[in-house]
């Protein structure tokens, strides 16, 4: 399983060693058995895992810096695409946050197992991006299978420094998704800045990923309350 991880990333042009090979088997046999007693994922499948997840999750580092980075992964679940892209890239100093307290404490449990950091914040995204501590801290905002475009800007713009990044994982609909987010993306401070579309070796799978970058600071009555965001999307 080492080998084929280590060859499997090669193929995205993103190099890993022995270590965060067995970081990354760590996580996904933790995945697995956690997974038993609790709603962590779908895919169960050792190789599986690593691709659709993993392989998928690390990405946006063949399309930006991540290097030194402070990164927030909003509603992060089973930990995608944050603590995967730290385990490729451990200079990040990352942060975790959802909404559900048992995702966090199985996060801290990986964590603590593959000897790496990340802080774990417990919250709604809506209302900590309001929050002075972390609204405008941080230089990325990341975020995979959260919410369509329009919403999810709401969600991880706030969060973002102006100059920073946010980055979306968007799967086939990413297109029609960013038509329809550009005036709530302009009203949040940010700016589509590119998009690409990358292939998972070895399947059929394309993914899209989203870079908006934040050209001016999110007005203060932003991120609205939930149900506001979600029946009244930007």
């Amino acid at each position: 399983m080492e080998n084929f991880i280590i060859n499997y990333f090669k193929k995205l042009n993103i190099e890993i060693d022995s270590k965060k090979a067995e970081q990354f088997i760590t996580y996904k046999d933790m995945l697995v058995e956690w997974n038993k007693v609790m709603n962590l994922t779908g895919i169960t499948e050792d190789r599986e895992v690593i691709i659709k997840h993993f392989a998928d999750s690390i990405m946006p580092l063949t399309i930006a810096d991540f290097k030194n980075k402070s990164v927030i992964d909003v509603g992060t679940g089973a930990g995608f695409p944050g603590l995967p892209l730290k385990i490729a890239e451990p200079s990040i100093k990352l942060t975790l946050l959802d909404s559900l307290l048992k995702r966090l404490n199985f996060l801290e449990n990986v964590c603590q197992n593959i000897d790496t950091d990340a802080e774990f914040v417990h919250g709604r995204a809506e209302e900590l991006g309001k929050d002075i501590n972390y609204r405008e801290q941080y230089d990325i905002a990341v975020s995979r299978a959260v919410a369509p475009l329009n919403v999810l800007a709401e969600y991880d713009l706030p969060y973002v420094k102006v100059g920073g990044l946010m980055i979306a994982l968007k799967g086939p609909a990413a297109y029609d998704e960013i038509e329809q987010a550009k005036n709530a993306v302009k009203e949040l401070g940010g700016e589509i800045e590119r998009v690409e579309e990358i292939a998972l070796p070895e399947t059929d799978l394309k993914h899209t990923i989203v870079v908006i970058k934040k050209i001016s600071s999110t007005p203060e009555k932003y991120p609205r309350r939930a149900k506001k965001i979600e029946r009244s999307p930007l």
